[in-house]
């Protein structure tokens, strides 16, 4: 089995991470994608065997009213808002999905999240359009995890990862996947991302992920770069990756 072991993006300078992980989760794609040149300049300055994964670029995910707009600094239009987000059927948000898979080739990418707000609700309308999206959109041969939140029961959950192919993306504190492999997990903290793990909390997780054959662990708590090297100690050597 491998275990992968990295940040929700970078929480110190890029040289000190490479040093230590060769996984991370760039972040920057979310809230606004970076030129490809910026991108590019990753790829390179990264070891050749550093693997990035990216979250997709919260226009294809999120309604302009979430407040990761404007913490991006995007302002959209209050006429066009409801052309964004929630996997809509629309130019826009498949202008979205081509920037993001630009940058997903650009960094050799594996994997890309898509990171629901828990206001996208699984009403019939959101569910055949993020149907919709995902058997219509050029793939690329990568693997695509999907993070639900809210009150997605886990029987609907199991049958749109099984019937669209998708990695079911979880806290495995707060929920345990249902669908794909390999398993991805997110790490937010127990309770709120200022939530530093225990050595009881990592060593419940290290067994968890004992159970799959390949785990990708991105911590996402404020104390991120302190969890992964702990976790990280925790593993043998002939697991971690």
């Amino acid at each position: 089995m491998i275990i992968r072991i990295g940040c929700c993006g970078f929480p110190t300078a890029r040289s000190k991470y490479y040093a230590r992980f060769s996984l991370v989760e760039v972040q920057e794609t979310f809230y606004r994608p970076p030129r490809l040149e910026t991108v590019l300049q990753w790829r390179q300055q990264a070891p050749a065997d550093f693997e990035f994964t990216l979250k997709a670029w919260q226009l294809i995910t999120h309604e302009p009213r979430s407040p990761t707009y404007r913490k991006a600094g995007l302002q959209i239009m209050a006429e066009q808002a409801g052309r964004y987000g929630f996997f809509r059927p629309t130019e826009e948000v498949h202008m979205a999905w081509a920037t993001t898979l630009q940058m997903a080739r650009t960094l050799h990418t594996r994997i890309v999240v898509f990171q629901c707000p828990p206001s996208f609700t699984p009403t019939a309308e959101h569910v055949a359009d993020l149907t919709r999206f995902f058997s219509s959109i050029q793939r690329d041969h990568l693997l695509l995890a999907w993070e639900p939140r809210g009150e997605w029961e886990d029987e609907l959950v199991a049958h749109l990862c099984q019937d669209l192919d998708l990695i079911h993306c979880v806290d495995p504190f707060r929920r345990l996947p249902l669908h794909g492999e390999p398993a991805y997990f997110r790490l937010h903290g127990i309770g709120g991302y200022r939530y530093l793990y225990t050595e009881d909390d990592l060593a419940w997780l290290l067994n968890t992920c004992r159970q799959r054959q390949e785990v990708y662990c991105l911590f996402n708590n404020v104390q991120m770069w302190t969890s992964a090297q702990q976790f990280q100690t925790l593993l043998p050597r002939s697991i971690a990756d």
